[in-house]
């Protein structure tokens, strides 16, 4: 499978209540199974410290030798090691895909994504494969979010922003989207399954969403900027 191919449990323009995923075995959530929403988009992912803009919190990865590179495919323990990483900075074209074997087929694939800007991916311990194409380099992530974030404007196309690192909790605001074009995803973690999210929405004119303090990441992507209200 190679890269720009269609993310995995996404169902384009459309948010499906109580969706069961294929992988819901593999994911590893907060409190356990959440009947929760399918995401509507490709997420388009990008984060930022301080204003939330994309890229903004890569500078604090500078000088930090990379896990590994952007292009090429990785044994699971034996070129990489189990955990979360982070890419940053990256364009149009970042495709990257756990896989549970390295036969190529598409029913090998666990979780995958095409990337704008910023991803956090979590790799498990029994992934067999972690391919990654066009993308910036990988770099080690923390378990435990550290930081203070600032909670200024935040990017609508920001994508990928961890809660407590780059996004504050609280409630936010995107006014003005046109045609249901913006989504967000409140995220229990890293793993990209259906089961990873706490919920999700397609959203025209005004969204507001509440990012909860045991929420792990929060996406978003097409959105107009979103202003934190409390």
């Amino acid at each position: 499978m190679g890269k720009g191919k269609i993310a995995l449990g996404v169902v384009v323009g459309v948010v499906v209540i109580g969706a069961v995923s294929a992988n819901a075995g593999d994911d590893e959530d907060k409190g356990g199974k959440d009947t929760s929403a399918s995401s509507g988009q490709h997420s388009a992912s990008g984060s930022g410290q301080g204003s939330a803009g994309k890229g903004g919190s890569a500078a604090k990865d500078k000088g930090k030798a990379p896990a590994f590179g952007g292009d090429g495919s990785y044994q699971v323990g034996k070129d990489i090691k189990p955990g979360t990483y982070r890419t940053a900075d990256n364009s149009d074209g970042c495709y990257w895909e756990r896989a549970k074997n390295a036969s190529g087929e598409f029913e090998a694939i666990l979780a995958n994504d095409n990337v704008t800007g910023t991803s956090y991916v979590t790799v498990k311990a029994s992934d067999k494969l972690f391919k990654t194409n066009g993308c910036e380099d990988w770099q080690t992530v923390e378990d435990k979010p550290s930081g203070t974030p600032r909670t200024q404007k935040i990017d609508g196309d920001a994508g990928m922003l961890r809660v407590g690192v780059d996004i504050a909790p609280g409630t936010y605001t995107s006014a003005g989207n046109k045609d249901a074009g913006c989504y967000w995803e409140r995220a229990k973690n890293a793993l990209h399954s259906l089961d990873s999210i706490a919920a999700n929405d397609n959203a025209g004119g005004t969204a507001v969403v509440t990012v909860a303090a045991s929420d792990a990441y929060f996406k978003t992507t097409g959105c107009a900027d979103w202003t934190k209200s409390s």
